[in-house]
């Protein structure tokens, strides 16, 4: 199926969870936050938290700095 990620066209498998997508982009252990169609889900969900087509997926990353 086809979602939108970051602006960019992306196609993924049926069925894919939230926590699928963040292990395919190999986020695992990085601090960010994921918006699907411009709401906020909790980390806590992103097991449970299933992809359909068209979504709009925002992963914005935390940047230290001072």
């Amino acid at each position: 199926m086809n979602i939108t990620l970051n602006g960019e066209p992306k196609e993924i498998a049926e069925s894919t969870r939230l926590s699928d997508l963040v292990e395919t982009l190999a986020l695992a252990g990085q601090r960010f936050a994921i918006e699907v169609n411009a709401e906020l889900v909790p980390r806590s969900r992103f097991a449970e938290h299933r992809l359909a087509p068209n979504d709009r997926i925002e992963i914005i990353q935390a940047v230290g700095g001072g």
